[in-house]
């Protein structure tokens, strides 16, 4: 067995497999260790979604760089990829002053505000409410359930090494302990989300690492045409970076705890995205614990659905799955960079866009790592969204 290795990732989620993908671009030789035996986690519980128009600061920065990856990777790959773009519907005239000054902040080339009948004709949505909306053309999506699995396989028949079935143990500079020996490394990258207070307890601490579980489920509904594209709603406005700091949110932040406690208390996010079979994801809602409980409430549940047969305006959604997803959060951040040993860099996306991010984060991260500057003998990055 080949145990040296120029570049070792530890964890086969999108954000390793995006690590592995960049340094066998650079032709060097590369393991994946991984200790399930498939790609399973976060990677394939999520929505499929590279929602790149709604981030900020260095979020929008990888999101926007690792689009053409994306692209090119569903065609080396195989997988599906769809240019689709991201909707957002207004149904309320604070919710659509955020999508003004949002489509005056980011212009022509990244948003188009609609009127009504634009969403409507559009959207497969009932007319109840809705005042607007915009597109954000530049957004992709994937099935998040082929995606990882097809680049992980395309990378192994590139060459790319994968130990399944391994953990790793421990790390010194230049090796990775794991349970099925020693592997040798020029750079390691620790890519296990939130699996990191299980390698390095005290950075996962001090960043305030825990995990977030998520209701999420696949349905079908009985729409008058298939939704074209992923589909925000109002309270997408507060969960991404860019739309927080425009002056029109706090109206719709106030409005929503008022008239929806509730589901301000389940920290509900209402979208949805189609999926290639014409069924579509529906979710989510948002929990956050060091040590996440199996069980999961109905209201969760309750909530997406009631909310989406009000919204399309049908009478039934006919669930085929549900899951709890689960993924890494911290405090006021969106991504934990260390390096706490040399050549051994800890790589993490502390919210919910591993998909966006990924392959531009991992981009800035085997570059910064494998081009050789002067650097410190040990950094540590917790960065924050603008």
């Amino acid at each position: 067995m080949t145990t040296k290795y120029d570049v070792v990732v530890v964890g086969a989620g999108i954000v390793g497999l995006a690590h592995a993908y960049h340094a066998h671009r650079r032709g060097l030789t590369v393991a994946v260790v991984d200790h399930a035996d498939r790609v399973a986690g976060a990677s394939v519980q999520n929505f499929g979604h590279a929602c790149i128009t709604a981030q900020s600061g260095d979020a929008l920065e990888y999101a926007r760089a690792g689009r053409s990856h994306w692209l090119e990777l569903a065609r080396l790959a195989g997988f599906w990829a769809a240019e689709s773009g991201t909707h957002c519907v207004a149904r309320h005239e604070d919710e659509f002053a955020v999508l003004e000054q949002f489509a005056e902040l980011r212009g022509p080339d990244h948003t188009v505000l609609l009127d009504r009948r634009e969403v409507l004709d559009r959207l497969p949505i009932a007319d109840t409410d809705v005042v607007g909306g915009v597109y954000m053309p530049t957004d992709v999506q994937v099935d998040p359930r082929t995606a990882a699995p097809a680049i992980a396989r395309w990378l192994a028949d590139c060459g790319v090494d994968f130990h399944w079935r391994t953990a790793a143990t421990s790390f010194a500079p230049g090796i990775v302990h794991t349970s099925r020996g020693d592997l040798h490394a020029g750079t390691t990258f620790v890519t296990v989300n939130h699996d990191i207070d299980r390698l390095f307890p005290e950075y996962a601490e001090r960043g305030g690492l825990v995990r977030c579980r998520l209701h999420m489920m696949r349905a079908t509904l009985p729409v008058r045409a298939p939704l074209p594209s992923p589909l925000f709603t109002g309270w997408s406005l507060l969960r991404y970076s860019g739309f927080e700091n425009l002056p029109a949110v706090a109206d719709v932040a106030a409005r929503l705890q008022a008239d929806h406690p509730d589901y301000v208390e389940l920290d509900l996010h209402q979208m949805y995205t189609p999926q290639p079979d014409g069924s579509i994801l529906l979710g989510d809602t948002h929990v956050r614990e060091i040590t996440t409980s199996p069980f999961q409430n109905e209201e969760g549940f309750e909530v997406l659905l009631t909310e989406a047969k009000s919204l399309f305006g049908v009478d039934r959604v006919d669930v085929t799955e549900r899951w709890q997803g689960t993924y890494c959060s911290a405090p006021g951040s969106e991504f934990l960079l260390e390096e706490p040993l040399d050549r051994v860099h800890i790589v993490t996306v502390t919210t919910g866009i591993g998909m966006t991010t990924s392959m531009g984060l991992a981009l800035s991260s085997v570059d910064n790592a494998l081009t050789p500057v002067q650097r410190p003998d040990s950094r540590s990055r917790l960065t924050a969204h603008n």
